[in-house]
């Protein structure tokens, strides 16, 4: 008798507003999927226990960490990944060099992504809680906290 972990499902996600034809074994997840499956390679594996963010997608609008998410749970789902992302927030992070190495810099920028759909306003206290998810070992949080603050300024301008 197979196990479950063994079993296999052919189905369509919708990545990055295509449709994607992907098989996978039910107990994979979605950050595997994306990058063994898909060629997806943005989304970074890191602590894969949730803590790190460098894996951070964009799921139904919502910031979630593809570590955490089995790729069988995003069937009928939208899944936007930095590849698909197309938002003023990249900008901000080169003009306010709210990166170093990169690695984790896709993640952050899906978090960020998601926080500014969410709350076209948010606090500085906002902003400081939402980056919280998601560690950078390079530079300081200041840069990326000015990033989202000069997206937000120019929407309000």
């Amino acid at each position: 008798m197979e196990s479950s972990s063994s079993l296999k499902v052919s189905t369509k996600l919708s990545i990055n507003g295509e449709e994607k034809e992907v098989t996978f074994r039910y107990s994979e997840i979605l950050l595997d999927v994306l990058r063994n499956k898909s060629g997806l390679t943005g989304a970074k594996p890191g602590c894969l226990n949730g803590d790190c963010g460098a894996c951070t997608v964009n799921i139904d609008g919502v910031a979630q960490k593809s570590c955490l998410t089995l790729a069988v749970e995003v069937r009928e789902k939208e899944i936007l990944t930095i590849e698909g992302l197309n938002d003023s927030i990249q900008g901000a992070f080169v003009d306010h060099f709210a990166f170093q190495c990169g690695y984790c810099t896709p993640g952050f920028l899906m978090n960020c992504h998601s926080l500014l759909k969410m709350r076209k306003n948010p606090s500085d206290e906002e902003i400081t809680k939402w980056l919280e998810s998601n560690i950078c070992r390079c530079t300081g949080y200041i840069e990326i906290e000015k990033a989202v603050k000069s997206v937000i300024n120019m929407s309000t301008d």
